[in-house]
Order: structure tokens, then sequence, then C-alpha cells
């Protein structure tokens, strides 16, 4: 298991002009990243985002990302941002805001722009009775802005806290949509089968229930809870042997990467590797009988957030790795498994672009990130050009 980030290595050749020079309107931050297996070039494709919380790739070329005070954004392949209307009218503050978003599977596939399964999901802080919720909904995209929004979903207990509202998204091959929720900062209701708090939920594409989750037939747990037990899910991914895979916050160190599994209860906060913000005395339990132990903790205060499996031919020698983003911890750590273990542990990036807000693969096999701060960017890595 390594750590260094300084291992010689061979440049990666690859055809194609995508690969070989910056992107239109991209500033070069590191022209060489050493890495253990491969070089790396880190691109700058945009700037001036404020709290970016998610990207996602569009099918004609640019980006669509999400700042957390409620702004939508379209980010062209020049650089240029285009702001976009009809959002929903978020709960901004703290934690909370617009955070996830995703595009329909089958979107760009109909028969013209706003049309077919042109749809736009999004997550988000909805204010309510007795708080906040995490909300789901969706729009078409069409000009510069949403249209026929609505929501689909929508936590069924609101909380006065503005903090642990989960929210990322992911498909699976089934066409039903993953959605984590934290727990709102209250523990306790993360082993509520009542409470869509603290779980991780699935759900059709138009926010129904489908008929094969794990709990439809148990009175005392939600229909649309997939697992349950969870603290603060930012991480949120589906590999392509469908296995879905999640980071979660721990809260004074102890944060998690989890294999999901339908029906499956991740302790928390029975069950931690983590300790009081106060006392600094341990959590719970590390193991529990009846709950699932995390795939992997990782070391000191990672705070995770985004995460992503390396497939294509980019970088062959990661292909099937996951990567994780960190935010208080400024990392990109690279994790390959056999199974349920880790086998190897890289750091991939420490402090080149600041706090890891997401991470996501290109269709191109690179990887885009983003930034979180109050001027946050939009950036890719690539391999690096040969010598």
């Amino acid at each position: 298991m390594s750590l260094s980030r300084q291992s010689p290595t061979t440049a990666l050749l690859l055809a194609g002009a995508l690969l070989s020079g910056p992107a239109l309107g991209a500033e070069v931050i590191a022209a060489r990243l050493s890495t253990e297996h491969h070089d790396l070039r880190l691109e700058r494709l945009a700037s001036g985002l404020e709290h970016p919380w998610s990207a996602a790739e569009l099918p004609g070329g640019g980006w669509l990302v999400t700042e957390r005070p409620g702004h939508l954004s379209r980010i062209d392949t020049d650089g240029s941002v285009t702001r976009l209307a009809g959002v929903p009218e978020v709960a901004s503050g703290h934690q909370g805001g617009l955070l996830d978003v995703v595009l329909h599977p089958d979107f760009g596939k109909g028969t013209g722009q706003g049309e077919g399964h042109d749809w736009v999901y999004l997550t988000w802080s909805q204010a309510g009775p007795g708080g906040h919720a995490t909300t789901l909904s969706r729009g078409r995209l069409e000009g510069d802005a949403l249209v026929e929004l609505e929501t689909l979903f929508t936590q069924n207990r609101f909380a006065p806290t503005r903090h642990h509202y989960g929210s990322r998204l992911a498909w699976r091959a089934d066409g039903t949509l993953l959605m984590s929720i934290g727990e709102r900062g209250r523990p306790q209701r993360a082993q509520d089968g009542g409470d869509h708090t603290g779980s991780v939920v699935r759900l059709t594409a138009e926010g129904g229930v489908p008929a094969d989750n794990p709990f439809v037939d148990d009175d005392a747990i939600l229909d649309e809870i997939f697992t349950l037990g969870h603290r603060n899910p930012q991480g949120l991914t589906v590999a392509a042997d469908g296995t879905a895979w999640s980071t979660e916050h721990g809260p004074r160190t102890g944060d998690e990467l989890n294999r999901l599994v339908a029906g499956e209860n991740y302790g928390w906060p029975v069950v931690s590797r983590g300790n009081d913000y106060v006392t600094n005395q341990p959590i719970g339990r590390d193991s529990a009988p009846g709950m699932r132990d995390p795939v992997h903790v990782f070391a000191g205060r990672f705070a995770p957030s985004g995460l992503a499996e390396v497939t294509g031919g980019a970088f062959p020698a990661w292909r099937g790795d996951l990567l994780a983003g960190g935010l208080r911890s400024e990392r990109l750590v690279r994790l390959s498994l056999n199974g349920d273990r880790v086998v190897e542990r890289e750091v991939i990036l420490e402090g080149e672009i600041g706090r890891i807000r997401d991470v996501r693969l290109a269709r191109d096999g690179t990887l885009t990130l983003l930034s979180d701060s109050a001027d946050g960017g939009l950036y890719r890595l690539l391999p690096a050009a040969a010598d």
C-alpha cells in the first residue's frame, strides 16, 4: 500500500486531440504530477463559481454546475459561465442550498431539445414546517432555463438544523435512482425506519417507489428506503459491475467507504469509528450484529465528498479503482479494491485545488473535479503529454 505521489512513472501515450492538449479555454495548473502509475496534467476549465457542489457533463459539450447559494450554471467548453433560470427556490445557508445535479440516463437521445428524456435532476434544501428537508426535483433544459420544474420527492420529516443534507444522486443500470439523505445532525433518526433521515433511498425516474425495494413489505420501514443507518453520505457512485458505493462523513474522524447493499443497516450512531467533537471520546462500537461494517475507514479528518469509479482508456492502470474527494483534507485519494478489501491506497492530489467537493468521470475517461470555495473552480485531470 503506497501513499507516495512522487514515484517515477512512464507518461501515458494516448491518441486523439482531446487528450493531447489543453481543453479550449483551459488554464494549466500543473503540467505534470507524478503518481504511482500515471503522470497527470491538471487544468482549470472555469473559475468564479460560488461554492460549486456538483457537475454534470452535457452530451453536446460543456457542463451543468450547481452553486450552493441557488445557482445552476452552464459552463461552455471555452470556460464561459451562464446562470440558468427556473431553478428551485432553495433554503441557502450553512450546508444547505442547491446541491447535486445529474442528467437522465437518456438525456439528449430525444428528437430535440426539451423533448424525450432531457430531464435535469436536482437535490436541494427546502424550507418548510419544522425547518428544512432534502428534496429532489427535475426540469427540462430549454435554452438558458429549466422548464416544467416538478418536485419528485421530499424527505418525510423536516429538521430545524442546517447541515447533513447528504444529497448525492446516482443512477443504477435498471433506471432507478439512488439518493442519499443525511441525518441532519439528529443521530438517532438514522435508526428510525419511519424517517427518511439518515438513509439512501431508491426511486423511479418519476420519483415513485420501485416494486422490488427491500422494505416494501415491511410496515416498520418506509418503502423508499434502500439502506439506513447513515450519517452524512456525500459521495455516491454505481460501478460498472452494478455495485453501489458511498463515502460518508464520520463525526471527528471515522469517515467511511461503504458498499451499499439493499436492506442493510450501516450502524450510525450505534456503530462508528469516529469520536465526539467535544470530548474526543469514541462514539458507539466498532461493530455490531445486524449492522454492516465499512469497507474502508479514511485516515484522519478526510471529510469525503464526491466519488467516481475509473473506467475507459485514459487511466488504464486505475481501471476499476475508486477516486474519493476530500474537503477538509483537500485530497483526491485512489482506492484499489479486491472485493471488500482495499489493497492499494494513493493520494493523487493534496492541496492543489483546495477543498474537493465533487469528482466525476467524463465521457472521454478523464476526471472532472470541483473545488468548494467562494471562488470555486471546475478542473480536469488527464494524462500528461508525452515528453
